[in-house]
């Protein structure tokens, strides 16, 4: 059995996926796209938040309970990858990437589920 210390320096020692998925509602195309450190682990939780009827998207959830989930697709968009460089602020990366996914795919009023800020 490892000591805690080992599975603790394992953890450190582990990658995950980072940047930019959405949410593609396949009836109209309208899509949610959030950022992640995680991918993986932020779209379990966006999924359980839709599944429990608690997303703080309201017309997202709507349109989940409506539709179900069988007609949305979870894709990512920009991954990061993770050079290990110690220089890089991956976290600001992967903002920075975001809002050039918002900027670019402008998922706003019949095209996606964010609301323009003014």
């Amino acid at each position: 059995m490892k000591s805690k210390k080992e599975l603790k320096d394992a953890y450190r020692q582990m990658t995950f996926r980072m940047g930019v998925f959405r949410l593609r509602n396949k009836k109209d195309n309208r899509v949610w796209i959030h950022h992640s450190m995680d991918l993986d682990r932020a779209w379990n939780s966006v999924r359980l938040q839709l599944q429990s009827d608690r997303h703080p998207n309201a017309a997202l959830q709507e349109d989940w309970n409506r539709l179900g989930e069988e007609n949305f697709m979870y894709e990512i968009v920009e991954e990061l990858e993770d050079t290990r460089d110690p220089a890089v602020d991956y976290k600001k990366e992967v903002q920075a990437l975001y809002k050039l996914c918002l900027e670019e795919l402008q998922p706003y009023q019949d095209r996606g589920y964010h609301q323009q800020k003014s």
